[in-house]
């Protein structure tokens, strides 16, 4: 059984996903073998807010060359949560 600490790894802080979370949108690095519903759960649990929808993408590891050595990055996913109009939203840099 999985924790939703173990469900959500971390945030993603691009500036594409601080413009989104203006709109409750807010999106995450996650387990590679979640699926939308432990997403949904985790995040409910852990940030006290209600979830409306939640997208979930692969991402695909990079090609990486150290001279004549050619290796692959580790294939992530990451899942974009949009929480309700009613909800609370979710605050990442409450110390800034």
């Amino acid at each position: 059984m999985k924790t939703p600490y173990d469900v959500i790894i971390k945030p993603v802080i691009t500036e594409r996903s601080m413009d989104d979370a203006a709109n409750k949108k807010y999106t995450f690095k996650v387990a590679t073998d979640a699926n939308k519903t432990q997403v949904k759960h985790a995040v409910e649990e852990i940030f006290g807010v209600d979830v409306q929808q939640v997208n979930i993408m692969n991402v695909k590891g990079k090609l990486k060359r150290v001279g004549k050595n050619i290796g692959r990055r580790p294939a992530t996913k990451k899942a974009i949560v949009t929480l309700t109009d009613k909800s609370k939203e979710i605050e990442f840099f409450q110390g800034l």
